[in-house]
């Protein structure tokens, strides 16, 4: 088997959004609910653990 092969992935550049890789596997991070958002990532032993996701609406 071809290891480059295996650690390709595709996404879609015409959609916005976040993604992390943690052990050689893709993430999409979610999206915020509605109005502003942000997305908190916390990182441990150099790998992204995991992430916070906050809102607020006007």
């Amino acid at each position: 088997m071809n290891k480059e092969k295996m650690m390709t992935a595709e996404i879609d550049l015409m959609e916005n959004a976040v993604y992390r890789v943690i052990d050689g596997k893709l993430d999409k991070v979610d999206k915020p609910g509605i109005g502003f958002g942000k997305q908190i990532i916390t990182w441990q032993n150099g790998k992204p653990t995991h992430y916070e996701i906050s809102y607020t609406k006007k």
